[in-house]
């Protein structure tokens, strides 16, 4: 892991091709042998120690550790690439290994740095995330897995020089290949000595830092706390602070996710509670130092890692993605109707559909960046010369979408991507709600305001619509400014139900 931060920019994305609400379960994830992740980082310290004690980037123990990986997965049946880059004079190297087989527009990714800093082999730092991804990729071919997504595997090189090889690989993608990875898993750092089990903070519930990952990014974030829940271990989240090889696909809006055990930040006295483990020690003392070997690896860490590994491989990509009954990303004119019962009272920021014009005040307010494509839904789509120009004002506007016949049988569900944002002269009279219409009306968002200022952020909602099997139903959707000339805006894009 590298000590260069680097802000992540978060975007959006739809998310149900992601995990999916799946029709059909997924198959059942092995356990991982925890004695062939060790035997993987037995070589790489072999590696190191015939070549000057490390596998940095351009020296020869990283190019072997490159060559050792390729071997075992070429042995396996995996399609292999050794790509070349070139960063500070020197080749640099990923291994990509695509298993056959799975979605080829519906890429889930795995991925680890291969390389250490110069001062040592770099076990932990990151062999260990590494090795875990390599035993994975073999099970997959032990196993003859035929999951519905494409699986692609990638150990990066020149990460502790600034996530080089993700950056270049990331970069050289054609925007339609990009499209197809629904989801990066990143492993960096999975058996530090003195072990957190800290998990990307996907849907930002912290609260802390960079902010949520890109739709989609809490799902990841869930598979993988769901682990530990089975096996009775507590989690806590980790900021997307740009640390390591996710940051280059958050940037692009691929939603990520992963674990990591701690680097040279101090273990509390809170986690040496929750954990296990000696506070006010650092997680591991030979971050990036020459001891950082074979010896600095919790074993009880690097297995449950491991195992969540496979599971968050399994679960999510072997889970059959569901049908999409309807779908709207708003790119063209479907047919919604605005103020369709004739109530709405707001003179200003009405609903409409189109490309929005991003304001700010005290923050972000209105979104410029649309979650997929150029339009979406918005109050007032346009900017003028001052924040509250085009925003919501005089009451509530509301929208409704064509009539929706769904299919009789289940189970069926909503998503869709929303946000509402306010200054802090708004008020919980104000609100964002969503609702579906059929034989009796549901309420699936109701997001009320408050007098504090609130920054536009897209976020996802699901609900179920099983109660509305075999009806015909509309979507209604509005906002208020119901406080008086509070700055109220919201937004929804790429509604869609699937069964």
């Amino acid at each position: 892991m590298r000590s260069i931060i680097v802000a992540a920019i978060t975007l959006s994305l739809a998310i149900t091709t992601l995990t999916g609400l799946p029709a059909q379960a997924a198959a059942a994830a092995p356990n991982i042998s925890v004695t062939n992740v060790k035997a993987h980082l037995t070589q790489l310290q072999s590696i190191a120690t015939a070549n000057g004690g490390n596998r940095a980037h351009g020296r020869p123990g990283y190019l072997a550790s490159a060559n050792y990986v390729r071997g075992q997965l070429d042995a396996a049946g995996f399609t292999t690439t050794l790509q070349s880059f070139t960063y500070n004079g020197a080749t640099g190297y990923n291994v990509i290994a695509d298993w056959p087989g799975g979605d080829p527009n519906d890429i889930l990714m795995i991925g680890a740095h291969l390389d250490s800093v110069t001062a040592g082999p770099g076990i932990n730092d990151n062999g260990s995330g590494s090795a875990s991804i390599l035993e994975t990729a073999l099970e997959v071919s032990r196993q003859a897995l035929q999951p519905a997504k494409h699986l692609r595997f990638a150990w990066w090189g020149a990460e502790e020089l600034g996530l080089r090889g993700s950056q270049f690989y990331v970069n050289n993608l054609p925007a339609a290949d990009r499209a197809r990875i629904k989801g990066y898993l990143n492993f960096d750092m999975v058996g530090s000595p003195n072990p957190g089990y800290f998990v990307y903070d996907g849907d930002n519930s912290d609260g802390t830092g960079s902010g949520p990952g890109p739709a989609g990014s809490a799902e990841l974030e869930k598979v993988i706390q769901d682990y530990f829940t089975l096996i009775g271990v507590p989690t806590r989240g980790t900021d997307f602070d740009g640390r390591s090889d996710y940051g280059p696909f958050i940037a692009v809006g691929i939603p990520a996710g992963g674990t990591f055990t701690g680097a040279e930040g101090i273990k509390s006295s809170a986690q040496a509670t929750l954990w296990g483990g000696t506070a006010g020690q650092a997680f591991d003392v030979c971050y990036h130092r020459s001891c950082d070997t074979t010896s600095n690896i919790n074993d009880t860490a690097l297995d449950r890692n491991a195992d969540a590994i496979a599971y968050s491989v399994w679960t999510i990509a072997t889970a059959v993605p569901p049908a999409v009954v309807w779908q709207d990303t708003f790119e063209t004119a479907t047919g919604w109707t605005v103020n369709p019962s004739s109530t709405d009272t707001a003179t200003t920021g009405q609903w409409e559909r189109g490309d929005p014009e991003d304001t700010t005040s005290s923050g972000a307010k209105q979104l410029g960046t649309t979650v997929s494509g150029t339009n979406d839904l918005v109050t007032g789509r346009l900017a003028g010369t001052a924040a509250g120009d085009f925003d919501l004002d005089g009451g509530a506007s509301s929208i409704q979408s064509p009539p929706i016949t769904l299919p009789s049988t289940g189970p069926l569900n909503l998503s869709f991507s929303w946000y509402l944002a306010h200054g802090s002269n708004a008020s919980s009279a104000d609100y964002f709600r969503v609702r579906v219409v059929g034989s009796t009306t549901t309420t699936v968002l109701n997001q009320a305001g408050a007098a504090s200022n609130r920054n536009g952020a897209w976020a996802t909602a699901t609900a179920s619509l099983n109660a509305f099997a075999g009806q015909t139903v509309r979507i209604l959707i509005d906002a208020a400014d119901a406080s008086g000339a509070s700055l109220v805006e919201a937004g929804v894009d790429d509604v869609k139900i699937t069964r």
